[in-house]
């Protein structure tokens, strides 16, 4: 029996380094330009087209979002307001409101209504990776679903997010945008 344990507990240790080591880290794209200032580019107005995959890729909504964007200094701080307007393929409409806060330089906390606790931000050269789970309705219920999303500044005006979604370490699909800055 012992020896079925410590076979057992070889194989997670294992299982967890491997999937701990598998995705990029946001310090490799230190040395990439433009270089990403979070509170820069998400100032003023932004515009963003954007599809929803599922597990197999096939497109299931189309959105496009308006976002209205500005920073301030709060103790010292700054702190990012992005008012997102999202029109979906279907005629629905959404509306989330980040609360971005700059703890300290490349690191980040936002908060939404929809969004479960704190989203957890790191940023280093172009890119910015967010972690965070959100309160989806799905038919009249709400699915809360973990994001692990990436943005790429590609232009000083044009920037790329993938967001993939999962729930229980299985993944469900993924949100591909790209922005444009006005």
């Amino acid at each position: 029996m012992m020896h079925i344990l410590k076979r057992c507990s070889a194989i997670v240790f294992c299982t967890v380094f491997l999937i701990s080591c598998a995705g990029p880290q946001v310090s490799q794209y230190a040395n990439e330009k433009p270089a990403l200032d979070l509170s820069e580019y998400f100032n003023g107005t932004l515009d963003a087209y954007g599809i929803f995959t599922d597990r197999s890729g096939a497109v299931v909504k189309r959105f496009t979002v308006v976002i209205q964007a500005n920073w301030q200094l709060v103790d010292g701080k700054k702190v990012g307001t992005l008012d997102e307007s999202f029109d979906y393929s279907d005629g629905s409409k959404q509306k989330r409101i980040w609360k971005i806060t700059e703890v300290s330089p490349g690191k980040y906390i936002g908060r939404a209504d929809d969004v479960v606790g704190d989203a957890n931000g790191a940023s280093a050269g172009n890119a910015l990776n967010w972690a965070y789970t959100l309160a989806l309705p799905v038919d009249g219920t709400i699915y809360h679903m973990q994001f692990n999303d990436w943005m790429y500044l590609i232009t000083p005006k044009v920037m790329i997010n993938r967001a993939k979604m999962s729930k229980f370490g299985i993944d469900l699909g993924e949100v591909t945008l790209s922005f444009y800055k006005r």
